[in-house]
């Protein structure tokens, strides 16, 4: 059994990097720039996708593409209340978007008016690191009431990251989390990996994430 298992294994992931691959160029060719959002369930994802949102409506039009394992709208309800179109992907029970998800989503938003799309994953630190969706980074948001052994313990998902944000700051006075040892287990899965420590409930922390991310929206459509 594992002699077939291993081939076919291959194939999905090889399957999968293909259409990633065609996402990326069709987002180039809109001048799109895609945020791939994952973390574990709770961690803020939705309530950061509107912070950033919040502060970027004015100058740059968004999309978002929400995943959820079941028929739910909530967080696409609430990023359709605060203006942006937005694309629900219900995965049937996956723990994980993939490339072909995203693929049908695309057409359904207005890539040609949009500067920015944001792809909420599903709630997970293990399958959602495995599969490229074709989007311009990856990020995730950790958050201090988890603990501070995560990377530890899902190292794969922060290898694969071009962004660390660590929400729920406010809270550290009330939690047990040491972010030296945090931090030292994330530069030793990936050195120099750009970090954001931000608040989402009092605002803390997010302005340099939003200068961050302006100067690379911006630059990416010179490039």
């Amino acid at each position: 059994m594992s002699a077939i298992r291993v081939p076919i294994v291959e194939k999905i992931f090889d399957a999968n990097d293909q259409i990633a691959h065609q996402n990326k160029q069709l987002m180039a060719q809109n001048h799109v720039y895609a945020i791939n959002i994952m973390a574990s369930p709770g961690a803020g994802k939705t309530s950061f996708i509107l912070q950033t949102i919040k502060h970027l409506q004015s100058e740059f039009k968004i999309g978002v593409i929400e995943g959820d394992t079941a028929a739910v709208t909530i967080d696409a309800d609430k990023v359709a209340a605060a203006g942006m179109p937005a694309v629900q992907i219900n995965t049937g029970g996956e723990c994980h978007l993939d490339a072909s998800m995203i693929s049908n989503a695309l057409p359904q938003l207005p890539l040609d008016e949009l500067d920015l799309v944001i792809v909420e994953n599903v709630g997970n630190l293990i399958c959602p690191a495995a599969f490229d969706l074709g989007t311009t980074i990856n990020l995730l948001v950790a958050s201090v009431p988890e603990g501070d052994d995560k990377p530890y313990k899902y190292p794969n998902i922060y290898r694969g990251l071009n962004v660390l944000v660590i929400n729920k700051t406010d809270l550290k006075p009330y939690v047990q989390f040491d972010m030296d040892y945090f931090t030292r287990g994330v530069q030793l899965l990936n050195p120099g990996l750009t970090t954001f420590p931000v608040s989402c409930r009092t605002g803390e922390g997010i302005a340099p994430w939003i200068e961050w991310l302006k100067a690379e929206i911006l630059a990416s459509r010179q490039g």
